[in-house]
């Protein structure tokens, strides 16, 4: 059964921010999702596995759209097997950790830092 969970970052996003998440995957989901939101709901970061074709999915959804996918063939993951995600914010960039190894940095689309106020993911 997938969980759901949400978190409010008081006062916005800062550089030097990071969320850790653990968990496992479950065999009838072929991919979970986390995201972080601001205030206005609009999405400044989105991250998606896909297990089915090994791939990580990032974007945004600003002024009602998605931007352009940024895919990565890096894939950590396993079906069934326990995993570790960190997403660290600097000024520029989220810096994406699997099983403490980096695979990939998603450059800031929605700006100010500040803006950015809540995470929410299903697993």
């Amino acid at each position: 059964m997938p969980v759901q969970f949400e978190a409010f970052c008081s006062g916005g996003l800062v550089p030097g921010w990071s969320l850790i998440v653990q968990g496992q995957s479950n065999s009838k989901d072929d991919e979970f999702e986390i995201n972080f939101l601001s205030e206005s709901g609009e999405i400044a970061f989105h991250f998606k596995p896909r297990f089915s074709n090994g791939t990580l999915i990032f974007n945004s959804f600003q002024g009602s759209r998605w931007g352009e996918e940024e895919v990565y063939n890096v894939f950590p993951l396993e079906l069934k097997e326990p995993f570790e995600i960190e997403i660290f914010s600097d000024s520029e960039y989220f810096h994406v950790f699997i099983q403490e190894n980096k695979v990939a940095q998603y450059e800031h689309r929605l700006k100010p830092l500040a803006s950015i106020t809540k995470v929410d993911g299903r697993l």
